[in-house]
């Protein structure tokens, strides 16, 4: 039998406290993640969620920029979205034929506020509400995706767009009283 020459891993002071040394210095540097990058980067993931959902729901009218699909025409309500609404969404309050244009309008509009970084909170306090309807009415089992939709949206609702937004740029062009000051990031 041989003898092990060195020990890989030793519990002496000295290592714990280079491990230490080491974790805190990585917790540093990812703590230096600017909210505006993560507020980017959240804004269009979610954007990019209900977007596509919202383009189930239309016919005539298409964009898709990472697919390279362009279809720019006339949008109009596809004829599956109301039958969607009837047979497997089936909300409590709306009937079906007031539902589906209501759900496919917001799934357009709130993603390309957000996406734009304009009115961004409002846009995904309203999205929060679609997300929690569709969490209790129609989706259930859903929660960990909703989850992490909720996350985002509480992200944007709290933090703001950050700088790079219309929300951002309105509020250094009106600075303290205009109302768009409450739209932007506010600085940490």
């Amino acid at each position: 039998m041989s003898k092990v020459a060195s020990q890989p891993f030793t519990d002496s002071p000295s290592s714990i406290s280079r491990i230490s040394k080491g974790v805190r210095s990585a917790v540093n540097l990812l703590s230096r993640i600017p909210d505006s990058l993560i507020a980017l980067v959240g804004r269009f993931s979610i954007a990019a969620i209900f977007w596509k959902s919202g383009q189930t729901k239309v016919a005539g009218f298409a964009i898709d920029i990472v697919g390279g699909e362009f279809n720019l025409g006339w949008p109009r309500l596809s004829d599956s979205a109301i039958d969607l609404f009837r047979e497997e969404y089936r909300l409590p309050f709306i009937p079906p034929e007031v539902a589906a244009p209501m759900a496919a309008f917001a799934e357009h509009f709130f993603p390309i506020l957000i996406l734009l970084g304009l009115a961004t909170r409002f846009s995904s306090l309203a999205l929060l509400v679609m997300t929690l309807t569709i969490q209790i009415f129609v989706y259930p089992d859903a929660y960990p995706t909703h989850g992490v939709w909720v996350a985002v949206l509480l992200f944007l609702i709290a933090r703001g767009p950050g700088a790079i937004s219309l929300d951002h740029g309105l509020a250094m062009r009106f600075p303290p009283f205009s109302p768009t000051t409450d739209f932007a990031l506010t600085k940490r």
